[in-house]
Protein backbone atom coordinates (compact mmCIF):
# COMPACT_ATOMS: atom_id res chain seq x y z
CA UNK A 1 0.00 0.00 0.00
CA UNK A 2 1.41 3.36 -0.87
CA UNK A 3 2.34 6.21 1.98
CA UNK A 4 -0.91 8.37 0.91
CA UNK A 5 -3.20 5.77 0.69
CA UNK A 6 -2.09 4.25 4.15
CA UNK A 7 -2.17 8.09 5.62
CA UNK A 8 -5.81 8.61 3.80
CA UNK A 9 -7.40 5.31 5.41
CA UNK A 10 -6.14 6.46 8.82
CA UNK A 11 -7.19 9.83 8.90
CA UNK A 12 -4.05 11.60 9.09
CA UNK A 13 -3.70 15.30 8.33
CA UNK A 14 -0.86 14.87 5.13
CA UNK A 15 0.16 18.61 5.75
CA UNK A 16 1.49 16.99 9.23
CA UNK A 17 2.02 13.48 8.46
CA UNK A 18 4.32 13.52 5.10
CA UNK A 19 6.60 15.22 6.38
CA UNK A 20 7.02 13.49 9.50
CA UNK A 21 7.33 10.02 7.63
CA UNK A 22 9.13 10.84 4.60
CA UNK A 23 10.95 13.76 4.25
CA UNK A 24 13.66 13.26 7.00
CA UNK A 25 15.24 16.20 5.30
CA UNK A 26 12.48 18.91 6.54
CA UNK A 27 12.73 21.14 9.41
CA UNK A 28 9.86 20.48 10.84
CA UNK A 29 8.30 23.61 13.75
CA UNK A 30 8.07 22.17 17.32
CA UNK A 31 4.65 23.14 16.92
CA UNK A 32 3.86 20.32 13.87
CA UNK A 33 6.22 17.56 15.61
CA UNK A 34 3.89 18.32 19.23
CA UNK A 35 0.32 17.74 17.08
CA UNK A 36 2.10 15.22 14.70
CA UNK A 37 0.03 11.61 14.49
CA UNK A 38 2.77 10.00 15.73
CA UNK A 39 2.54 11.28 19.45
CA UNK A 40 0.16 8.44 21.35
CA UNK A 41 -3.35 10.47 22.31
CA UNK A 42 -2.82 8.95 26.09
CA UNK A 43 0.27 11.40 25.74
CA UNK A 44 -1.11 13.91 24.18
CA UNK A 45 -3.28 14.08 26.47
CA UNK A 46 -0.80 15.08 29.67
CA UNK A 47 0.43 17.82 27.46
CA UNK A 48 -2.03 20.34 29.24
CA UNK A 49 0.53 19.00 32.97
CA UNK A 50 4.03 19.43 30.87
CA UNK A 51 3.82 22.07 28.43
CA UNK A 52 6.47 20.36 26.09
CA UNK A 53 6.36 23.10 23.85
CA UNK A 54 7.12 26.13 26.42
CA UNK A 55 9.81 23.80 28.22
CA UNK A 56 11.56 22.97 25.48
CA UNK A 57 11.64 26.21 24.50
CA UNK A 58 12.71 27.59 27.44
CA UNK A 59 16.46 24.96 27.56
CA UNK A 60 16.55 25.94 24.09
CA UNK A 61 16.15 23.32 22.24
CA UNK A 62 16.83 23.57 18.42
CA UNK A 63 16.36 21.18 15.30
CA UNK A 64 20.48 20.58 14.23
CA UNK A 65 21.25 20.21 18.14
CA UNK A 66 22.80 17.32 19.67
CA UNK A 67 20.73 16.17 22.37
CA UNK A 68 20.82 13.70 25.32
CA UNK A 69 17.79 12.54 27.32
CA UNK A 70 18.39 10.93 30.47
CA UNK A 71 15.91 8.21 31.77
CA UNK A 72 13.30 9.00 29.10
CA UNK A 73 11.15 6.15 30.77
CA UNK A 74 8.18 4.80 28.43
CA UNK A 75 8.89 7.66 25.83
CA UNK A 76 6.66 10.57 26.63
CA UNK A 77 9.27 12.93 25.82
CA UNK A 78 11.09 10.62 22.47
CA UNK A 79 7.68 10.83 20.50
CA UNK A 80 8.87 14.90 20.67
CA UNK A 81 12.50 14.76 20.59
CA UNK A 82 13.30 11.99 17.94
CA UNK A 83 10.82 13.20 15.25
CA UNK A 84 12.16 17.11 15.56
CA UNK A 85 15.73 16.26 15.39
CA UNK A 86 15.49 13.49 12.78
CA UNK A 87 17.42 14.83 9.55
CA UNK A 88 19.41 17.51 11.32
CA UNK A 89 20.08 17.06 14.85
CA UNK A 90 20.98 13.85 16.96
CA UNK A 91 18.43 12.31 20.10
CA UNK A 92 20.54 10.28 22.61
CA UNK A 93 18.20 8.03 25.01
CA UNK A 94 19.83 7.47 28.14
CA UNK A 95 18.25 5.01 29.31
CA UNK A 96 17.92 2.75 32.27
CA UNK A 97 19.11 -1.19 32.06
CA UNK A 98 16.27 -3.62 32.40
CA UNK A 99 18.58 -6.24 33.41
CA UNK A 100 19.93 -3.84 36.71
CA UNK A 101 16.99 -1.96 37.46
CA UNK A 102 14.28 -4.43 37.32
CA UNK A 103 11.75 -2.16 38.93
CA UNK A 104 11.93 0.14 36.40
CA UNK A 105 12.00 -2.63 33.53
CA UNK A 106 7.92 -1.92 32.16
CA UNK A 107 9.52 1.39 31.06
CA UNK A 108 12.68 -0.14 29.16
CA UNK A 109 9.54 -2.59 27.58
CA UNK A 110 7.44 0.68 26.71
CA UNK A 111 10.37 2.59 25.55
CA UNK A 112 11.32 -0.27 23.03
CA UNK A 113 7.57 -0.15 22.02
CA UNK A 114 7.48 3.47 21.26
CA UNK A 115 10.56 3.13 18.82
CA UNK A 116 8.87 0.33 17.08
CA UNK A 117 5.57 2.39 16.27
CA UNK A 118 7.15 4.64 13.96
CA UNK A 119 10.60 3.06 12.89
CA UNK A 120 11.03 5.39 9.91
CA UNK A 121 10.99 8.08 13.03
CA UNK A 122 12.88 6.47 15.38
CA UNK A 123 15.60 4.94 13.72
CA UNK A 124 18.08 7.07 13.85
CA UNK A 125 17.95 7.41 17.76
CA UNK A 126 21.00 6.03 19.87
CA UNK A 127 20.16 4.42 23.11
CA UNK A 128 22.61 4.23 25.60
CA UNK A 129 22.79 2.95 28.94
CA UNK A 130 22.87 5.15 32.26
CA UNK A 131 22.81 3.42 35.39
CA UNK A 132 24.44 5.78 38.06
CA UNK A 133 27.16 5.12 39.26
CA UNK A 134 28.65 2.65 37.62
CA UNK A 135 27.56 3.29 34.10
CA UNK A 136 27.24 6.92 33.74
CA UNK A 137 29.58 7.25 30.19
CA UNK A 138 26.79 9.17 27.81
CA UNK A 139 29.12 11.91 26.44
CA UNK A 140 28.14 11.63 23.01
CA UNK A 141 31.05 12.52 20.10
CA UNK A 142 31.78 15.61 20.18
CA UNK A 143 29.64 16.40 23.03
CA UNK A 144 26.60 17.39 23.66
CA UNK A 145 24.48 21.26 23.29
CA UNK A 146 21.35 19.91 25.51
CA UNK A 147 20.98 17.24 27.89
CA UNK A 148 17.16 16.66 29.53
CA UNK A 149 16.01 15.25 32.48
CA UNK A 150 12.18 15.18 33.12
CA UNK A 151 11.29 14.19 36.83
CA UNK A 152 14.21 11.92 37.94
CA UNK A 153 16.37 13.46 40.55
CA UNK A 154 14.11 12.29 43.08
CA UNK A 155 15.65 8.77 41.95
CA UNK A 156 19.12 9.46 42.41
CA UNK A 157 18.64 11.12 45.26
CA UNK A 158 17.82 7.77 46.36
CA UNK A 159 19.94 5.54 45.99
CA UNK A 160 22.60 7.84 46.47
CA UNK A 161 24.00 8.56 43.29
CA UNK A 162 22.76 12.11 42.60
CA UNK A 163 26.60 13.32 42.36
CA UNK A 164 27.27 10.97 40.04
CA UNK A 165 24.47 11.26 37.63
CA UNK A 166 25.16 15.56 37.57
CA UNK A 167 29.03 14.95 37.06
CA UNK A 168 28.15 12.65 34.07
CA UNK A 169 25.78 15.32 32.72
CA UNK A 170 28.42 17.73 32.64
CA UNK A 171 31.10 15.73 31.34
CA UNK A 172 28.51 14.73 28.38
CA UNK A 173 28.16 19.20 27.03
CA UNK A 174 29.78 20.79 25.25
CA UNK A 175 31.04 24.06 26.89
CA UNK A 176 28.50 26.20 26.57
CA UNK A 177 26.07 23.53 26.57
CA UNK A 178 22.76 23.32 28.42
CA UNK A 179 20.88 21.07 30.99
CA UNK A 180 17.86 21.17 31.66
CA UNK A 181 15.70 20.02 34.67
CA UNK A 182 12.25 19.36 35.76
CA UNK A 183 11.47 17.97 38.85
CA UNK A 184 8.39 17.68 41.62
CA UNK A 185 8.72 20.70 43.77
CA UNK A 186 8.98 20.47 47.68
CA UNK A 187 8.42 23.50 49.75
CA UNK A 188 11.71 24.54 51.16
CA UNK A 189 13.40 23.30 54.28
CA UNK A 190 12.20 19.74 53.34
CA UNK A 191 14.77 17.38 54.62
CA UNK A 192 16.44 14.99 52.20
CA UNK A 193 14.51 11.86 53.81
CA UNK A 194 11.12 13.85 53.22
CA UNK A 195 12.35 14.06 49.48
CA UNK A 196 13.11 10.36 49.02
CA UNK A 197 9.40 9.52 50.76
CA UNK A 198 7.83 11.62 48.86
CA UNK A 199 9.24 12.62 45.78
CA UNK A 200 9.19 15.96 46.20
CA UNK A 201 12.71 17.87 45.96
CA UNK A 202 13.22 21.17 46.84
CA UNK A 203 15.10 23.79 44.19
CA UNK A 204 17.88 24.25 47.09
CA UNK A 205 19.40 20.92 46.32
CA UNK A 206 18.47 20.66 42.55
CA UNK A 207 20.58 23.61 41.94
CA UNK A 208 23.11 22.67 45.01
CA UNK A 209 23.42 19.23 42.89
CA UNK A 210 24.22 21.14 39.25
CA UNK A 211 26.47 23.92 41.31
CA UNK A 212 28.82 21.22 42.93
CA UNK A 213 28.90 19.81 39.52
CA UNK A 214 30.36 22.87 37.75
CA UNK A 215 26.89 24.10 36.29
CA UNK A 216 25.92 27.89 36.66
CA UNK A 217 22.16 28.34 36.66
CA UNK A 218 21.06 30.21 33.84
CA UNK A 219 17.58 30.91 34.28
CA UNK A 220 14.37 28.75 36.06
CA UNK A 221 10.70 28.86 34.82
CA UNK A 222 7.52 28.72 35.89
CA UNK A 223 5.76 26.62 33.32
CA UNK A 224 5.31 23.78 35.27
CA UNK A 225 3.91 25.01 38.46
CA UNK A 226 0.65 23.69 40.14
CA UNK A 227 -0.76 25.88 42.88
CA UNK A 228 -3.42 23.12 43.50
CA UNK A 229 -0.88 20.75 44.93
CA UNK A 230 -0.11 20.94 48.14
CA UNK A 231 2.27 18.01 48.57
CA UNK A 232 0.77 16.02 51.95
CA UNK A 233 -0.57 13.25 50.48
CA UNK A 234 -0.28 9.22 51.90
CA UNK A 235 1.53 8.19 48.81
CA UNK A 236 3.40 11.08 47.78
CA UNK A 237 3.78 12.77 44.73
CA UNK A 238 2.48 9.49 43.40
CA UNK A 239 -0.78 9.81 44.72
CA UNK A 240 -1.25 12.32 41.93
CA UNK A 241 -1.91 11.25 37.97
CA UNK A 242 -1.09 9.61 36.32
CA UNK A 243 0.29 7.43 39.09
CA UNK A 244 -3.18 7.37 41.55
CA UNK A 245 -0.88 5.14 43.82
CA UNK A 246 -3.74 4.90 46.53
CA UNK A 247 -6.18 3.39 43.76
CA UNK A 248 -10.01 4.87 43.93
CA UNK A 249 -9.18 6.78 47.24
CA UNK A 250 -9.82 10.17 46.98
CA UNK A 251 -9.08 9.92 43.19
CA UNK A 252 -11.59 12.33 42.25
CA UNK A 253 -9.79 14.74 44.27
CA UNK A 254 -6.17 13.63 42.93
CA UNK A 255 -7.62 14.22 39.13
CA UNK A 256 -8.86 17.96 40.19
CA UNK A 257 -5.38 18.81 41.23
CA UNK A 258 -3.71 17.84 37.98
CA UNK A 259 -0.41 16.65 37.96
CA UNK A 260 2.58 17.58 40.08
CA UNK A 261 4.20 21.11 40.94
CA UNK A 262 7.01 20.94 39.07
CA UNK A 263 9.93 23.28 38.40
CA UNK A 264 11.91 23.83 35.56
CA UNK A 265 15.56 25.09 35.94
CA UNK A 266 18.22 26.05 33.07
CA UNK A 267 21.69 25.47 33.86
CA UNK A 268 24.98 26.04 31.61
CA UNK A 269 27.98 24.19 31.27
CA UNK A 270 30.75 27.47 31.57
CA UNK A 271 33.00 27.96 28.58
CA UNK A 272 36.92 27.91 29.11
Amino acid sequence: MSLPRFLARAGLALAVALPLLAQADATLTLDQVIAGPQRTPARQQRDVYRHPAQTLDFFGLRPNQTVVEVWPGGGWYTEILGPYLNGHGRYYAAQVSADVDKERADEVTGFDKTLGTHPELYDHVAVLTFEPPQQVDIRPAGGADLVLTFRNVHNWLKDGSAPAAFAAFYRALKPGGVLGVEEHRAAPGTSLQQMIDTGYVTEEAVIKLAQSAGFKLAARAEINANPNDTKDYPNGVWSLPPSYKGGDQDRARFAAIGESDRMTLKFIKPAP
